[in-house]
């Protein structure tokens, strides 16, 4: 049994508490909230026992071994680096952190104090993932890898009457770059490694945040495009072209509906059965490593979530 502690009280940290319900290593110590009535009606809805309003008290309890962290994203590096400097492993909503440096003093820290630090990026751990992979070698070549994730946000009618949340505000490491391009190139960095070239364009707010952008990416033989908004919806599939066929994913960020189409028309359906509450996946990998004793997911390591930033740090200077 792995007692977690939980930074955040919003439905992200909901959906990871009804993921983790599926394995019966998990156990939900403690919950932190700014303020002491969240904080209790969260543990109460959840059912943990402790509660925390202060960061340093809840890294100096000993009977707290993890803490997943989905506060905004421009917390991660202080918290998550806090909570391992006292002994305690980490899995971090993605992106890990807002810029590259700041994921590199969390992997350094992490392996300074011997734990685990793992970016919660789901999508990578789900066995629709796994068969896309496998599937890759019957298109042949691939020349072209489009990913889309354009989510219209429900703060962003706000933003329009001059009500400017986290999600929108400068300095809070949430425009679309930070927050939503890792949907799709982290699929891209672990399917195909990192690009040779990168362009990047991006619309502006008028709060300095970018609202939705496209990067541009160049691999021998292959492009990548990954385009992204937090102001339009958009349904099209994400998709995977190779010189005799296709890989269709319905939705890229759940691997949902994934299917091989070749060029003759013929049609395979890669998905497999899979667990509703998804976050199961990241939860279960989390503490199969802890248990392991090793110090970093084989999968969603510290270097593939490194170039992730690295990425992102280019297309947001570009």
């Amino acid at each position: 049994m792995i007692r977690f502690a939980t930074i955040g009280s919003n439905v992200i940290v909901d959906s990871f508490l009804r993921g983790a319900a599926h394995d019966p290593r998990f156990f939900l110590q403690a919950v932190y909230s700014r303020t002491q009535e969240r904080a209790s009606e969260f543990a109460a809805m959840h059912g943990a026992g402790k509660t925390f309003t202060s960061l340093e008290a809840l890294a100096a309890d000993n009977q707290v071994d993890a803490v997943y962290i989905a506060s905004p994203n421009c917390c991660h590096a202080p918290q998550a680096i806090l909570m391992m400097e006292h002994g305690k492993h980490v899995l971090c909503e993605k992106p890990l952190a807002p810029s590259l440096a700041e994921g590199k003093a969390m992997t350094e820290a992490a392996r300074r104090n011997g734990v685990v630090l793992m970016e919660a990026m789901k999508t990578t751990l789900m066995p629709n993932f796994a068969r896309v992979r496998e599937a890759l070698p019957h298109i042949g070549p691939v020349r072209r890898f489009f990913a889309q994730f354009c989510q219209y946000s429900s703060r962003y009618d706000n933003f329009k009457k001059g009500v400017i949340s986290n999600a929108f505000r400068a300095g809070m490491g949430t425009g679309a770059l930070r927050d939503l391009v890792v949907y799709g190139l982290a699929p891209l960095v672990h399917l195909f490694g990192m690009p040779q070239q990168l362009q990047a364009s991006a619309t502006l707010l008028s709060t300095g945040v970018d609202g939705q952008g496209s990067v541009l990416m160049t691999y021998p033989g292959m492009e990548a495009v990954v385009v992204f908004s937090k102001i339009s919806d958009s349904f099209l599939p994400s998709e995977i072209q190779g010189e005799n066929g296709r890989i269709l994913i319905g939705k890229l960020s759940t691997m949902k509906d994934p299917v091989l189409v070749m060029r003759d028309g013929t049609t395979t359906d890669l998905s497999v059965p899979t667990i509703a509450d998804d976050m199961f996946y990241e939860v279960k990998e989390f503490l199969e490593v802890i248990e392991s004793g090793a110090k970093e997911s084989a999968v969603n390591t510290h270097q593939r979530s490194l170039d992730v930033l690295e990425l992102v740090d280019r297309a947001g200077k570009l």
